[in-house]
């Protein structure tokens, strides 16, 4: 079924959006975007407050529709949602995970290894976008999948790549990854799985907030419970 003129639309400009074609300010004129999508208005209209939903527009009297500017506020926000969020699903996830997945981001991880010494902040990004979707993609709750994806593409408008700013950071989430997989390999509690994918995503969080001179976050990751 072919998706609506509506979906087509928030598709056209979210991907936009998130590869920074429409850069944050950027004005999102109905008339001018519908001329550009060839539709009317009013799928136009509907995904943008859809986009708007998302974080990824902002409406200002007397201006219109935007995309969203970046701020560390929402950043913080996202950052601890995803944390929450992702953390959940990676071990909701974890007894779906074969041997090939797990095979297949050890792969990745190795690559990621091998950005570190001619560091590519892209590059990088991309390989880590990738292991995590990997890891969480086999959540069986789709709506948690579905606030994930959301949060990941608010992180992507927001930021291309956080590695950008604190470069620093590579290297330990790498080592994370490592430790996050063994806990899949060895058949580790969910509760243990969910708090190491949480904690690794709060320690990205607090280093951004450290670069910018900010406290760390408040939300850490729970205790893994002791049998």
């Amino acid at each position: 079924m072919a998706p609506s003129k509506s979906e087509r639309a928030y598709e056209l400009l979210q991907e936009k959006i998130t590869s920074g074609a429409y850069s944050p300010g950027y004005r999102l004129v109905l008339s001018s975007l519908a001329a550009e999508l060839d539709c009317s208005v009013v799928p136009v209209r509907e995904a943008i407050r859809r986009l708007e939903a998302e974080g990824l527009v902002t409406f200002a009297r007397n201006i219109g529709a935007t995309v969203a500017h970046v701020d560390a506020t929402l950043y913080l926000h996202t950052m601890q949602t995803l944390a929450v969020l992702e953390g959940a699903a990676t071990a909701l996830a974890a007894p779906l995970i074969g041997a090939d997945a797990l095979a297949r981001a050890r792969t990745l991880n190795r690559q990621m290894q091998a950005c570190l010494d001619d560091f590519d902040p892209q590059r990088f990004t991309r390989l880590n976008n990738d292991f995590h979707e990997l890891l969480y993609g086999a959540c069986p709750n789709p709506h948690i999948l579905d606030l994930v994806h959301r949060g990941w593409r608010r992180m992507r408008a927001m930021r291309p790549t956080t590695f950008t700013t604190v470069p620093h950071r590579a290297r330990d989430s790498v080592a994370e990854h490592d430790a996050l997989l063994d806990l899949l390999e060895s058949g580790a509690a969910a509760s243990a799985v969910e708090s190491a994918a949480r904690e690794h995503r709060t320690n990205t969080l607090n280093a951004y907030l450290a670069a910018a001179g900010l406290p760390p976050s408040t939300l850490t990751a729970p205790i893994p419970a002791r049998h």
